[in-house]
């Protein structure tokens, strides 16, 4: 499978040096090997994702395995839902590529034709996953969510980990057999971090997302306790929605702090594809 043009929505054909679709829009591939597939005319700002210091902040947090138990349960997940399938997958927002190399590896390891796409908006976290996690089964794109360049019916699942979509579009680009994935927070996900942050915690709403097209077919939850490092604390708090309320003074504490318990949770689901 290859990519969609997101201008004309037609096959994008593999050349030298990039792709091109039949109405000769052409889409260079970076040295680090992965290719943008965002127009100008879509984005909303001129560098839209994280900037750096918060992908820098999620990458050392994340290289800390604090959230292996998360990847490694999603990871089954997927390899339970795409036994028969050809295991073409695609991690939405899936940033530096931590979750995305570790589901290629186990997806690679059940057939040599599996293909794992990641997909984020930001293409510094772009550049770094195509530069760090580089095999035959894993290919990487800028490009956005709510205009995903596959072609109709081309995708056996879709991860979708705290990322945003349009239902609407993941019916589109999944199989009739395909599958979604999700990771939300469930109740009390990092409860102390937010503890230290808001007065009064109001614990995460656990109800079950709605999604048009889709049906609910499998939930668990997934808890666990993290001892962090004072700065594996200060990383997590940064990659956070809650991170601008944070004050320097919190920042400096928890920077310094020998250890921080902090408990994560995670409601982990799974949607099928209605039948049309």
């Amino acid at each position: 499978m290859s990519y969609q043009c997101p201008l004309c929505h037609h096959t994008l054909i593999a050349r030298i040096g990039g792709f091109q679709c039949e109405n000769n829009h052409q889409f260079d591939s970076a040295k680090e090997g992965y290719v943008n597939l965002m127009p100008v005319q879509h984005k909303r700002s001129k560098q839209p994702g994280d900037n750096v210091d918060m992908m820098q902040a999620r990458r050392r947090f994340l290289a800390s395995d604090q959230y292996h138990p998360m990847r490694k349960s999603v990871t089954n997940l997927c390899l339970k839902h795409t036994k028969n399938s050809q295991h073409q997958v695609l991690d939405i927002g899936c940033g530096e590529g931590y979750y995305t190399a570790y589901l290629s590896e186990k997806l690679a390891s059940q057939s040599i034709n599996a293909v794992t796409y990641g997909l984020d908006i930001s293409k510094v976290a772009i550049r770094y996953a195509a530069k760090r996690y580089t095999t035959q089964h894993m290919q990487y794109c800028v490009a956005s969510s709510h205009r995903l360049p596959f072609a109709n019916h081309s995708l056996d699942a879709v991860v979708r980990i705290y990322a945003p979509c349009q239902a609407q579009e993941l019916e589109r680009v999944l199989t009739e057999q395909g599958v979604m994935i999700t990771v939300t927070p469930a109740a009390r996900h990092l409860y102390q971090l937010r503890e230290q942050v808001y007065s009064q915690v109001h614990l995460h709403d656990e109800t079950v997302e709605e999604m048009a097209g889709f049906e609910l077919i499998e939930q668990s939850k997934l808890s666990y306790e993290m001892q962090l490092s004072g700065e594996q604390a200060d990383d997590l708090l940064q990659m956070t929605p809650f991170a601008w309320k944070a004050s320097a003074e919190l920042r400096q504490q928890l920077k310094t702090a020998t250890q921080f318990d902090c408990e994560a949770d995670f409601m982990l689901r799974v949607y099928k594809k209605l039948t049309r």
